[in-house]
């Protein structure tokens, strides 16, 4: 989540879900980890505390993971693959095939990259962040 989303979610979806009749008992069933982008120190304090306070794990963001990037390890080498040795006269040609690109993707190749994040998560948690894949 980004700061953004995190201020979001501090200032207009708690309150929300609390209009809604979600109990803290039933958001607490929903136990989990969070891991924070970079940028999340600017996150909203009032949150974070929230979130501790009913069961969910805060893990903080490693400095330079890219291995445990989505886009980086995912989206980021078949997007390199299929550019490759293409070139662009203007720079709206480009966002053109990028879009061309994003456009043709199957749901399944953005599927597979949440799922192996999830187990790369997880690797990294289970060795205390010694986890780098290459």
């Amino acid at each position: 989540m980004t700061a953004r989303a995190l201020k979001y979610h501090a200032t207009q979806y708690m309150p929300r879900r609390a209009a809604f009749g979600v109990t803290t008992q039933a958001f607490k069933e929903q136990q989990g980890r969070l891991q924070l982008v970079s940028s999340a120190p600017t996150a909203s304090l009032m949150l974070l505390q929230w979130l501790q306070r009913y069961g969910w794990e805060i893990l903080p963001h490693p400095a330079l993971s890219l291995d445990l990037a989505s886009s980086d390890f995912h989206l980021f080498g078949p997007l390199k693959r299929h550019l490759g040795g293409m070139a662009f006269e203007t720079e709206d040609d480009l966002i053109s095939e990028l879009r061309n690109w994003f456009d043709n993707l199957d749901v399944d190749f953005f599927r597979v990259g949440i799922n192996s994040l999830l187990s790369r998560w997880q690797k990294c948690i289970d060795l205390h962040g010694d986890y780098v894949e290459k």
